[in-house]
């Protein structure tokens, strides 16, 4: 049951890439996500419908605009099919449910910040702040409980914690996304932060084995690592839980 469910969400999902490509490039600029419509970012020319079917038409046009030949972006396919395989995978692990309706909003918000984030390094109130919201009353309303309510607080509170002791490492805009975080993983949020925050230590150690000091003056975008630490935790939280105990 599940597995035909996940199979019938799959071109919607990569359908719904497809507009949160137009969210990340829009929505940052406070430009409208109905008008204009999608054009090419150096001629300006209208993208044709055919041209715009998710991950097919990049491949078609080999990442090349048809008119100009500018090359589009590889984020454009790699938010398409990362959103979709998310979504998909959210119904096959929940099956046709409201928490997995809840879990593929969550997994497609995290998607768009993470590439807003890579290219901007922002994290934009008016994406993280109402999807922290609905997510908070949704989750409440599924599955009535304080645990969300006090998830996303504590939660948010540690980073921060973490914003006032290093407000260069960490901006105000990760300790929204951890209330977010909280309101849908529940107590299990530490575990996203902490999976996150260790993933985050690779690129920063690279950067620093290569540039040495100069290496805190750049950045590393947090969201991606943290979205993949939230991710992980959603779908396999109990077992990496249960490893890490067995070792004691």
């Amino acid at each position: 049951m599940n597995a035909a469910a996940a199979a019938f969400v799959l071109a919607p999902a990569l359908a719904l890439g497809s507009f949160l490509n137009v969210v990340v490039a829009r929505v940052p600029a406070r430009r409208s996500l109905l008008r204009p419509p999608s054009s090419c970012g150096a001629c300006e020319r209208e993208i044709l419908w055919r041209d715009n079917v998710p991950v097919l038409s990049y491949v078609r046009l080999r990442g090349r605009c048809r008119h100009c030949a500018a090359p589009i972006s590889a984020l454009y396919p790699l938010v398409e099919i990362t959103a979709a395989a998310l979504i998909v995978a959210c119904v096959a692990v929940f099956g046709p449910t409201p928490e997995a309706a809840l879990a593929a909003g969550f997994c497609a918000v995290l998607v768009t910040l993470s590439a807003i984030d890579v290219q901007l390094r922002i994290v934009p109130n008016r994406i993280v702040v109402p999807a922290a919201a609905v997510a908070l009353v949704a989750h409440t309303a599924v599955d009535p409980s304080f645990e969300w309510l006090l998830a996303s607080l504590a939660a948010a509170g540690a980073l921060f914690v973490v914003v006032l002791a290093y407000p260069k490492g960490l901006g105000m805009g990760d300790v929204k996304l951890a209330f977010l975080l909280g309101a849908v993983l529940g107590a299990s949020v530490s575990l996203g932060l902490m999976l996150g925050l260790f993933a985050a230590l690779v690129p920063a150690a690279i950067l620093l084995s290569r540039h040495g000091a100069a290496a805190r003056k750049m950045g590393v975008p947090l969201v991606p690592f943290l979205a993949l630490g939230a991710v992980a935790t959603l779908f396999v939280g109990d077992r990496i839980l249960s490893a890490y105990l067995g070792l004691f």
